[in-house]
């Protein structure tokens, strides 16, 4: 476990864990809810969210970009993208919407041309993969090459199997387990 994966595990615990009784985006019931936002946008936290997940996905070849549905991807992207550079990788990132703008140029996909570029996924917390699948047909529209999706926190539900289903590689930092959740 690298001392970046450790630091950032203890601030998820930490300041982004709460329990009670929640419903999650997909509108199944939880006990606990891991809020990412609460760390992924904190200036002590981003940048060791950066380095796990350029850690992670540093093996798959010919990443040009990283990013996925906002807004849970937005600070993951940005992390990883500042990061990257600071390791030796030139990741562009970039933002799906969730629908393409009613203005301007129409676009649902933002930041550099992805045309046979390949990119990866990125979400903050995983339940169902939904938002990756529906940041990865947005993709495939303006020709991006899916290499695969990686999240911060797996909330082990059933989004790898989901994702991996649908023919793309999962990639995870960190687990219940990890989290004490199990």
């Amino acid at each position: 476990m690298t001392d970046a994966r450790t630091q950032l595990i203890e601030f998820i615990k930490a300041d982004a864990v709460f329990h009670g009784d929640f419903t999650l985006t997909s509108g199944k019931k939880a006990t606990y809810y891991v809020d990412m936002r609460r760390v992924s946008l904190d200036h002590r936290v981003a940048p060791l969210i950066g380095q796990v997940m350029v850690d992670l996905i540093s093996e798959i070849p010919d990443v040009t970009a990283v990013g996925g549905l906002t807004m849970g991807a937005d600070p993951i992207a940005s992390a990883v993208m500042h990061q990257g550079i600071a390791m030796g990788h030139n990741y562009d990132s970039f933002v799906v919407r969730k629908e393409p703008k009613d203005h301007g140029r129409g676009r649902q996909v933002e930041g550099p041309d992805l045309d046979g570029k390949r990119v990866v996924v990125l979400e903050d917390t995983s339940t169902t993969g939904g938002s990756p699948l529906k940041a990865i047909e947005a993709l495939l529209k303006v020709g991006a090459i899916i290499a695969g999706v990686a999240v911060v926190v797996d909330r082990n539900t059933g989004a790898k199997e989901i994702i991996e289903d649908a023919g793309y590689p999962y990639y995870s930092a960190i687990g219940l387990g990890d989290l004490g959740l199990e």
